[in-house]
């Protein structure tokens, strides 16, 4: 027999995890115990780029600690409002590189398909914070005018999806797009861009799993978790459903000033990806968005941590440190 106690006790689905989301930065200060914080606040940097946060990210900060390093990637301050020289809208060249509706192509066989716009977390300092999504997102018209530019392509060898986050789409919409590449023979390799396996590890449901097992391609999943506080065993749970699925893991990271600018920081969230895993792939520099100003390292910083790195770790747990720089025919290695 099912009463009220035993739907209370059924574990929330992802999708409402995600309604749950907390939306408002005064929120979000009081569940900490930061209250007091509140002035510090930017209206008009959460205005631009709303706050998002599921509950269970919020759970892994620090109660009272106003520097918690998940606590300062999420909250809109002050500091985003200033007008930075250097910074603008566009910070990778994604505009240059357009190929069909919500298609990037900048590299040699590799395109990029913004499959939403849709995020289960803000990060403020997102490359894409100022992205036009309503008109570049490649699923309106069930995919038409990417599947036409990728077969128009044969070089295109490999596809990534990301966005957004890809896994914010619904496992359906996603089947209905690896159905439709999987008409193009010379698609040898699909790569999934996602934070959400950090951030809402509840996303890694039997649906999905089975997605993958039916995928005709190597499929790489390359996550985003910038701190080892990030990866508590919920994550490490996720990650392990994804491997056996037979998922490849990768992790790319931004180096963040106030959140991982420490090499200590750096080796330890090396180290607990690959306890979880996970192999870390890449250390980026960070991309120069307006209103992100305030998290920027200068190369000497940043290349001091990644030597200390090479001394405490084998090479494998060392990510590549690169930047992105428009125009260029790959990442930049500093």
């Amino acid at each position: 027999m099912i009463t009220a106690n035993s739907l209370s006790a059924q574990p929330k689905s992802w999708q409402m995890l995600w309604r749950e989301a907390v939306r408002d930065p005064r929120e979000l200060l009081e569940i900490l115990d930061l209250g007091h914080l509140a002035g510090q606040i930017s209206d008009q940097a959460a205005a631009q780029f709303p706050l998002r946060v599921p509950r269970g990210f919020i759970a892994k900060m620090r109660r009272g600690d106003a520097n918690d390093p998940l606590l300062r990637q999420v909250l809109p301050i002050q500091d985003e409002e200033q007008i930075v020289e250097g910074y603008g809208f566009d910070a990778v060249g994604d505009a240059a590189a357009k190929g069909g509706t919500g298609i990037i192509h900048k590299y040699h066989a590799r395109a990029l398909l913004i499959t939403t716009g849709s995020c289960a977390i803000h990060c403020r300092y997102c490359f894409r914070r100022h992205f036009p999504y309503a008109e570049e997102t490649a699923a309106s018209q069930h995919w038409a005018e990417a599947i036409t530019y990728l077969k128009s392509d044969s070089s295109i060898t490999e596809l990534i999806l990301s966005g957004g986050d890809p896994l914010s789409l619904s496992t359906a919409k996603l089947k209905e797009l690896t159905d439709a590449i999987a008409m193009m023979p010379q698609i040898k390799r699909l790569r999934l861009h996602t934070r959400l396996p950090v951030v809402l590890p509840e996303r890694i449901d039997a649906e999905l799993l089975d997605w993958i097992h039916g995928l005709r391609w190597p499929l790489t999943v390359v996550i985003h978790a910038n701190h080892a506080q990030e990866l508590m065993p919920d994550v490490a749970e996720a990650v392990s459903k994804l491997r056996r699925a037979g998922a490849t893991m990768l992790n790319q990271a931004v180096l963040l000033k106030g959140v991982n600018d420490q090499a200590s920081e750096q080796i330890e969230l090396s180290e607990r990806l690959f306890d979880i895993g996970v192999l870390p792939y890449y250390l980026h520099q960070l991309d120069k968005v307006q209103g992100a100003a305030h998290f920027q390292i200068d190369d000497e910083q940043a290349l001091a941590i990644h030597q200390s790195m090479m001394q405490a770790l084998p090479g494998y747990l060392v990510p590549k440190l690169v930047r992105e720089v428009p125009g260029e025919a790959s990442k930049t290695p500093l």
